[in-house]
C-alpha cells in the first residue's frame, strides 16, 4: 500500500509542476519524459541494485577518508579539544571544509573538474533534449555551489533572457555543492547523500521545464567561455590556494553565523507561540503544512508527521540544522523514512538561499532581469521545494 501511494505522491508532484506552469502549453512533455525515465533509472541503479550501492558506498568511504585525512589538521590546530569519539558540531562537521574546499578548488585550476563538467553537460543536453547551457549550469551546481557558480556565469546570464535567467535562479534552489558533501555524510547517511546529489539536477531540469518552459533558438542555444580572469592568465597556484583557504574560512563562519541565528530564532518564535499555547511550536505550524506532501512519500502516519516538520525546519533555517537534530538517532529510523528525509534534506532549498540568490542577480544582471526574478520569488522557492519532494519520491520507490 505505502508503495502505491509513493507513486501517487510522485504523480501528484509531477502534476503541480504543470498545475503551476508559466505555460502548459509550451511544456515539452518528450524532454520531461525522458527526464523522468532517467531519474528512475539512476534511482534504480543508485539503491536498488548490488553494483550501484557498491558504487555509491565506495564514494562515501572516499568522503569520510578525506574527511579523517583533514582531521589530521584539526588536531594539530585544536589539540585536547579535538575528541574524535565525542565530536561537536563545528569539528566534526564544519572543519573538514578547510580541506575539502581547496581541494576541488585546486581541481578547478588545474581544469580537470571544468573538464568533467562540460561533457558532461553536453551529454545531458544532447539525452535531455535541453539547452545547453542550462545543462552546463545544472552540472556546475552540483560542484561548485549555487552562488559559485552563478558568478561565474555573469557573462551568460547578461546575455540570456529574463524568462532564461529566471530559470536559473528556480535552478539555483536546488543544488548542493560537492565540497561540502564530507560534512553531510558525518551527519546523515553518506549512500543517500551521494544519490540524492544527480537526483537532484535531473529534477531541477524537470521541475523549471514544467514551472517556466522556455523556447530557446538555436542561435541563442550557446555557452559564453566563463571562469577566465581578465587577462586571460591563471593567477599564481599558492595565491590562488590562499584565497581558496580563507574562502572556506569565510564559508565555515557563515555556516556558522546562520545555524546559531537561526536556530535561536526559532527557539525563540517557539516560546513566544507557547505563551499562547503550550503545544504550539513552528514546527507544528510547518508541519501541518508539509504532511500531506510527506505522507505522500508512502510513510505511516505518525512517521509522516515527523518527517514533515523536519520537512518544515529545514526550509525555513537550513539543511545543517535538521541533519544536527537528527544525527544521532537517523540510524534507527526505518529504511524509507531514513532515505526520503535524507534525501529531501539534501539541498539549499531554503528561504535563506533565496536572499543570496536575489543578491546574486544583482550584482550580475540588469534591473529589468532583477526585477523580474524578484517578482516571481514564490516560483523560486516552489521550485526548490518541488525537486526536494520529487527526489525523495524517485529514491522513497526503491528503498523500503
Amino acid at each position: 500500500m505505502y508503495l502505491a501511494i509513493n507513486i501517487i505522491g510522485l504523480i501528484v508532484f509531477l502534476a503541480i509542476g504543470w498545475l503551476f506552469s508559466k505555460n502548459r502549453k509550451a511544456i515539452n512533455w518528450k524532454t520531461v519524459g525522458i527526464m523522468i525515465v532517467i531519474n528512475l533509472i539512476l534511482a534504480w541503479f543508485l539503491t536498488g541494485s548490488a553494483a550501484g550501492r557498491a558504487g555509491v558506498k565506495a564514494a562515501a568511504d572516499g568522503f569520510v577518508w578525506i574527511v579523517d585525512v583533514s582531521a589530521k589538521g584539526t588536531v594539530f590546530a585544536l589539540g585536547n579539544w579535538y575528541n574524535p569519539k565525542n565530536l561537536n558540531f563545528i569539528c566534526s562537521a564544519l572543519m573538514p571544509i578547510l580541506m575539502i574546499v581547496p581541494l576541488f578548488d585546486i581541481l578547478t585550476y588545474i581544469g580537470f573538474l571544468p573538464w568533467i563538467i562540460k561533457w558532461i553537460g553536453r551529454g545531458l543536453s544532447y539525452i535531455t533534449g535541453q539547452p545547453k547551457f542550462e545543462s552546463f549550469f545544472a552540472v556546475e551546481m552540483m560542484f561548485l555551489g549555487n552562488t559559485e557558480v552563478l558568478a561565474v556565469s555573469g557573462m551568460q546570464i547578461r546575455k540570456m533572457s529574463k524568462e532564461r535567467n529566471l530559470t536559473l535562479a528556480m535552478m539555483s534552489m536546488s543544488c548542493v555543492t560537492a565540497s561540502i558533501l564530507g560534512s553531510y555524510i558525518l551527519m546523515m547517511p553518506g549512500q543517500y547523500i551521494l544519490t540524492a546529489v544527480p537526483i537532484n539536477i535531473m529534477n531541477a531540469l524537470i521541475a523549471t521545464s514544467m514551472l517556466n518552459p522556455v523556447q530557446v533558438a538555436p542561435e541563442d542555444d550557446t555557452i559564453e567561455k566563463v571562469g577566465n580572469t581578465d587577462n586571460g592568465k591563471k593567477e599564481p597556484f599558492f595565491s590562488f590556494l590562499g584565497d581558496s583557504i580563507l574562502g572556506a574560512g569565510k564559508l565555515i563562519l557563515i555556516i556558522i553565523a546562520n545555524v546559531v541565528a537561526f536556530v535561536a530564532l526559532a527557539a525563540l518564535i517557539d516560546k513566544i507561540l507557547g505563551l499562547f499555547w503550550k503545544p504550539l511550536s513552528l514546527e507544528s505550524i510547518l508541519g501541518v503544512f508539509m504532511f500531506p506532501f510527506s505522507w505522500l512519500l508512502g510513510l505511516p502516519v505518525h512517521q509522516a508527521w515527523d518527517l514533515a516538520q523536519n520537512m518544515g525546519m529545514k526550509l525555513v533555517t537550513n539543511e545543517f540544522v535538521v541533519m544536527g537534530k537528527v544525527t544521532g538517532s537517523i540510524d534507527h529510523y526505518p529504511a524509507h523514512l531514513k532515505a526520503v528525509l535524507t534525501v529531501f534534506v539534501t539541498s539549499f532549498a531554503n528561504f535563506g538561499t533565496l536572499g543570496m540568490i536575489i543578491g546574486a542577480f544583482k550584482g550580475l544582471a540588469d534591473k529589468e532581469d532583477n526585477d523580474y526574478i524578484a517578482h516571481n520569488i514564490g516560483y523560486l522557492l516552489l521550485s526548490g521545494i518541488l525537486v526536494s519532494l520529487l527526489s525523495a519520491a524517485f529514491v522513497g520507490l526503491f528503498v523500503w
